[in-house]
C-alpha cells in the first residue's frame, strides 16, 4: 500500500542540469523526478521505503538566467581514496590551481509543489503506515537529514508540508518539453532512464519508472 505526500519546495535558484550539456551547465525547464526524490529523501529516508513521484506542479512562471559558477577542473581518483582509505597519504585538491569559471544557464525564483508516495522495499516492516507520520511531521517542522537543494547543493531549498489544495499555476494549455531524466537504474550500474515530460497545466504526470514510457 502507497501513502500519498504533498511537499511544497521553492527557491531563488535551481539547476537541474541536462545531462548532454558537456562543459556549461543548462538546466531543463523544471525539477525533474530524480531531483524532487532527492529532496524528499533528504526529508525522510529509510531503507524500508521508496519514494515514488507522481506528479510535479509548476507554480511560477519559468525563468532562466545566466551565471557564472567557480567549479574544479578535475576530481580525485578513485585509486587515490581507495589508498587513503587503507592508510596512504590524505588526498588534496589544491583549489587555486583547479579552480575553472563556467557559464551556467539556471532557473530563478521557483516554485514546486511534489506529490508522491512511497513503497516498501521488502524489507520487514510491520507498521509500514508509520513512514507517513514521521515524514509529515518532520516535514511540518522543517527538519531534514541534509539541506535539501534544487538540483546544486549551492542552491539550497525550502519547503513545507502541503496539506491544503494545490495552488493554481499561471501555465496553460499543453507544453511540450521534451525528454527528460527520469532516475538512475540502480540496479543496472546506475543506468539514467529518460521520458518526454508533457507539462499540462502546470502539472507534469511522471510515468511509472518500469513503464512503458521511460527509455534507458
Amino acid at each position: 500500500m502507497g501513502y500519498g505526500v504533498k511537499l511544497r519546495v521553492w527557491g531563488d535558484y535551481a539547476c537541474f542540469t541536462r545531462p548532454e550539456m558537456k562543459v556549461e551547465r543548462v538546466s531543463y525547464d523544471v525539477m525533474t523526478p530524480s531531483a524532487a526524490r532527492g529532496i524528499l529523501e533528504a526529508v525522510y529516508w529509510q531503507h524500508a521505503i521508496r519514494w515514488v513521484i507522481d506528479r510535479i506542479h509548476v507554480l511560477k512562471p519559468i525563468r532562466f538566467t545566466n551565471i557564472r559558477r567557480n567549479e574544479l577542473g578535475s576530481k580525485l581518483p578513485y585509486s587515490t581514496v581507495k589508498s587513503a582509505m587503507k592508510g596512504g597519504n590524505p588526498p588534496a585538491v589544491f583549489i587555486e590551481s583547479e579552480r575553472q569559471q563556467r557559464a551556467a544557464l539556471v532557473l530563478r525564483d521557483v516554485d514546486y509543489v511534489i506529490e508522491a508516495h512511497y513503497e516498501l522495499t521488502g524489507d520487514t516492516d510491520d507498521n509500514p503506515g508509520r513512514h507517513y507520520e514521521v515524514f509529515t511531521r518532520r516535514a511540518r517542522k522543517g527538519q531534514c537529514f541534509h539541506q535539501p537543494a534544487l538540483g546544486c547543493r549551492e542552491f539550497p531549498a525550502k519547503f513545507a508540508l502541503m496539506e491544503n489544495d494545490v495552488p493554481e499555476s499561471p501555465h496553460r494549455g499543453i507544453h511540450e518539453l521534451g525528454w527528460m531524466l527520469h532516475d538512475l537504474d540502480f540496479a543496472n550500474a546506475a543506468k539514467p532512464r529518460f521520458f518526454r515530460a508533457v507539462m499540462e497545466d502546470g502539472v507534469i504526470f511522471v510515468p511509472p519508472f518500469s513503464g512503458e514510457e521511460v527509455k534507458g
